[in-house]
């Protein structure tokens, strides 16, 4: 036997004591270790041996590089401190209804194609729902050549605009005979008004009046603490008193909006539509250029209106 063929020789007698010492490893310290919770896969171990004899050499320096690798790179022990186990903070997810999905269209259309069928199906499902949101839709039921969607649409809205007075009666009675929360309470009732008169399904006297009983709330909240007056609140203020054409008014809370936010895009936007439906010209055109010239993120809407007037 000459030294080359002795030599390769004991490289597989080496690699066949490397791959039984592995296989000896892993099923009787490992099995005995994991034999408890029944997860133990044998046959990895079994597979190995296999591989580290068809290949001497390679098959046990990949095995060794394999298990530095991962005790390197992918062995992390778990965190668990953001794992909440608690059945309290578990959401549920419900099924959704897929035979009230495929029945429901836009009320417009339901009344354009005069579908009695679609148009009952749509209001019955919005009955069972949250229908505050959704009165400016109902509204156009009212026209309706069908009759008792007509009356289903009555209901609702008649309904709903009573509770809105009533509540908000409730609450304004409640932000002036309570003066430790009145800025609580004319936060809430701002809001609150906005959800409605925002869907604009009263009648153009009962629009007027609570548009400048919201202005009176708004006057309130400005007057106890101007921070707690948004941005966003303004924008209501000036869109709501721009929809029933009182263009006094709407100046007002938008220049005010301008003076508490200046760095603010709604205070320009605000002055933009205001001006626009005033139609004022050039006042319109000062504005956006002022708002070209300042450091105001705008955002596409805006960036569109822009472009289409320079």
């Amino acid at each position: 036997m000459t030294g080359t063929e002795l030599g390769i020789v004991i490289v597989l007698i080496i690699n066949f004591i490397i791959a039984l010492i592995y296989l000896l490893y892993g099923l009787l310290i490992k099995g005995k270790r994991h034999n408890t919770d029944g997860k133990f896969d044998r046959r990895k171990y079994v597979i190995s041996f296999i591989v580290i004899l068809i290949c001497p050499v390679a098959g046990p320096i990949f095995l060794f590089l394999s298990i530095v690798l991962y005790k390197i790179f992918f062995r992390r022990e778990v965190d668990l401190a953001d794992v909440v186990f608690s059945k309290d903070k578990v959401e549920s997810m419900s099924r959704g209804d897929d035979e009230r999905e495929r029945n429901f269209v836009p009320l417009e259309e339901a009344l354009a194609i005069s579908d009695k069928q679609s148009l009952r199906t749509l209001m019955l499902n919005i009955l069972r729902g949250d229908v505050s949101e959704s009165l400016r839709s109902i509204s156009y039921a009212l026209n309706s050549s069908d009759t008792e969607a007509a009356h289903y649409a009555a209901s609702v809205l008649r309904d709903e605009l009573n509770d809105f007075r009533s509540n908000v009666q409730k609450m304004y009675d409640e932000m002036k005979e309570n003066p430790e929360n009145t800025l609580e309470n004319a936060l809430a009732l701002l809001r609150y008004m906005n959800a409605y008169l925002s869907q604009r399904v009263f009648t153009e006297m009962e629009q007027v009046t609570y548009v400048q009983q919201m202005a009176e709330v708004a006057a309130t909240i400005v007057t106890l603490n101007e921070d707690e007056m948004l941005p966003e609140y303004y924008e209501w203020l000036t869109s709501r008193f721009l929809e029933i054409g009182d263009y006094e008014g709407c100046e007002y809370w938008a220049k005010l909006c301008y003076l508490q936010y200046p760095n603010e895009l709604i205070s320009y936007t605000s002055q933009l539509k205001m001006y626009f439906e005033m139609g004022e010209r050039q006042r319109f055109f000062s504005v956006m250029q002022e708002l070209k010239s300042s450091s105001v993120v705008i955002d596409k809407e805006t960036l569109e209106l822009i472009r289409t007037f320079s």
